[in-house]
């Protein structure tokens, strides 16, 4: 029986310590400086929200493509022959990444893909999580595997918080009345990642000191997360207090571990600076 090699895309927001640590492959998301495309996770974050403020625009994000995809699995059949490659996928309704990766696959029986239906620390989670149960369970076939992952996605829970409404605005996703009233008011919706799709589900009004933690507390307690490790998502320029008090939320609801982990360019061109998530595994 092959070893079963995990495969994401650089959009999950997986660390490169922590890829290495499991042995997880990261196949590039892209994102768009005016004429230049550099390769997510490639550039430090806070690029993307330099470069809107010296240009107004908002940087543009894109997919993996085929060629991505035929470089890695390449790269992994030649390192591991005898290995199947496990693709733990970006949500396929969000991006063409999934598609990419089932036309580069075509022709390879080491390859089996699955859509998690999640982005950023979502899908982040499902993978490291994959990797861990991995390692306690080296006999599982890929098809065991495969079957364990979307149970694991399918129990993964993720939301999030922009600080500001520009960068929604300046893609297209809300209007400029709502980006200013947002702004006036101290609106910051709630995003919800629901069987791939993003939808905003409430609205917190106040400071983003003020409403991390009791988004923190309420998300751990509706959504029953295992408090055996809460991930928290950070985004550039995020304050010292703001993590301070989303951190001691969690810690009060009785979470034995918090993560944290930072958003990369691919998600911080949509959330925009000082975005605040919170993503856990439900009971």
């Amino acid at each position: 029986m092959g070893e079963i090699i995990l495969l994401a895309e650089t959009g999950s927001d997986i660390t490169k310590d922590v890829a290495e640590k499991y042995g997880i492959y990261i196949v590039p998301m892209h994102v768009s400086f005016g004429e230049e495309t550099k390769d997510d996770a490639a550039f430090p974050a806070e690029e993307v929200c330099g470069y809107y403020e010296r240009t107004g625009k908002l940087p543009k994000t894109s997919g993996s493509v085929p060629e991505d995809f035929e470089k890695i699995y390449d790269r992994i059949h030649e390192e591991h022959p005898d290995g199947q490659i496990l693709y733990l996928a970006y949500s396929s309704v969000t991006t063409c990444s999934y598609q990419s990766g089932q036309i580069a696959a075509q022709g390879r029986d080491y390859v089996t893909s699955i859509d998690t239906k999640h982005v950023s620390v979502g899908q982040y989670v499902v993978v490291v999580t994959m990797a861990k149960l991995l390692k306690e369970h080296p006999e599982w076939t890929v098809e065991e595997a495969a079957e364990k992952a979307k149970e694991v996605s399918g129990r993964v829970r993720m939301c999030f918080v922009p600080d500001t409404l520009e960068f929604l605005r300046a893609g297209g996703r809300v209007s400029n009345a709502a980006a200013m009233c947002g702004a006036l008011l101290k609106i910051h919706p709630q995003i919800d990642i629901l069987d791939g799709y993003l939808k905003a589900t409430k609205k917190h009004r106040g400071s983003m000191k003020k409403i991390v933690g009791q988004l923190t507390e309420s998300y751990i307690r509706e959504q029953k997360l295992d408090l055996d490790e809460i991930w928290l998502i950070c985004s550039p320029r995020m304050s010292d207090e703001v993590r301070e008090n989303a951190e001691k939320a969690a810690l009060d609801c009785g979470a034995k571990k918090v993560t944290w982990v930072q958003t990369g360019g691919v998600i911080t061109c949509h959330g925009g600076p000082g975005a605040f998530g919170v993503v856990g595994i439900s009971k």
